[in-house]
């Protein structure tokens, strides 16, 4: 797996890193505790930094995201480098309630570990667009689900452990009381000795389920958390709320627009010309308001292509050439260049690596 991780990331290595605007992605301060384990286990941070191609200068810009893509390749490296095959897993064990920011601290001065739960499904967004929460109560028990709000992708092995294991081990850390998971489900398959998770979360997953789940006694949710300040929660929650609304006004008309377009799919993709008769808009209308959020008409197609791409890669039934008819591309190589553009890797090089993996479905 690590050989793999390696590969992918040498591919990657040959993209030059872009910020997004601040409304879209990661935010870089979840860069930290990737460099504080890298940095806790004895290797040279800058070495890291120079073969993320990243420059360690953007930690500085609090507003500063990262596309879901580079951390993910962040991740993999970090792996890699560290020889930690079950890396995203030990970053969730050893998360402090710091690390997640404004969002953790709402967490901490929450009054129970239910409404703790609730504020980090109110404003992930705010560190981490595009993962999130949702529960339902089943009888005694709670079953919460990690969410990836990507279609026709699968959520990355090491950041969905990373996210079932921080929630476990926050719930821990904010009760100060021992929790025992009742169950654990992940979609992907087993990667590693199983040991590995168990001792890790006190309970052996289940692998190649249709969700990633973890189930929980319903008396948990009322546990309380032992550092809550309710005067502290007002203030941290009104900074919260007012980041949450700047970074939901921010992308509310391109993520329409991309929703739309995601939605009229196997449909041709449409002209801007058609979307702006959709849209009852002028062209120019577009295209200012699609500005003044930092993108383009072509930057919002490229990202729906590269989301149905890597969906249908996943799939052994599609020919790589089918891939490329049903993005509309005139040809395969321009699907091909494309892919490896937007990837660092082709086509066949990536799904080679989920075959690998074991991720793609039917492998």
């Amino acid at each position: 797996m690590i050989k793999h991780a390696k590969i992918l990331f040498l591919c990657a290595e040959r993209r030059p890193r872009a910020l997004l605007p601040n409304y879209t992605g990661l935010s870089v301060s979840l860069v930290y505790p990737i460099i504080k384990a890298i940095v806790l286990k004895g290797h040279n941070k800058d070495e890291f930094f120079k073969r993320a191609n990243m420059d360690e200068s953007i930690l500085q810009d609090t507003e500063a995201r990262l596309s879901e893509e580079d951390f993910e390749r962040m991740t993999e490296l970090a792996a890699a480098i560290t020889s930690d095959d079950m890396f995203g897993l030990h970053q969730g064990q050893n998360i402090e309630v710091s690390d997640l920011g404004i969002l953790g601290y709402v967490m901490l001065h929450s009054k129970t570990i239910g409404q703790g739960l609730a504020a980090f499904q109110k404003y992930n967004m705010i560190v981490c667009d595009g993962y999130n929460i949702n529960w339902q109560i089943e009888e005694n028990d709670v079953i919460i689900g990690l969410s990836y709000n990507r279609p026709h992708k699968q959520a990355a092995r090491h950041c969905i452990e990373d996210m079932a294991s921080s929630l476990y081990h926050l719930m821990i850390r904010l009760s100060c009381r021992n929790i025992s998971l009742k169950e654990v489900h992940f979609t992907h398959a087993l990667s590693t000795e199983i040991d590995a998770y168990t001792s890790v979360l006190g309970v052996t997953p289940q692998f190649g389920k249709d969700s990633n789940t973890i189930r929980i006694s319903k008396d948990i949710l009322e546990y309380p958390i032992l550092l809550a300040d309710s005067k502290l929660l007002g203030t941290f929650e009104a900074i919260a709320e007012e980041t949450r609304h700047r970074l939901m006004e921010g992308r509310t008309f391109s993520d329409q627009l991309y929703n739309w377009i995601m939605k009229d799919m196997p449909m041709p993709f449409p002209s801007l010309k058609e979307t702006s008769m959709a849209f009852k808009m002028s062209v120019r209308s577009i295209q200012a308001r699609l500005k003044q959020e930092n993108t383009t008409y072509q930057d919002i197609m490229n990202r729906a292509r590269r989301e149905l791409a890597v969906g249908y890669l996943a799939k052994p039934e599609y020919k790589i050439g089918e891939v490329a008819y049903l993005l509309h591309f005139s040809e395969p190589s321009a699907f091909q260049s494309a892919f490896k553009k937007w990837t660092g890797v082709t086509p066949r090089q990536y799904r080679m690596e989920l075959l690998n993996q074991g991720i793609a479905k039917g492998s």
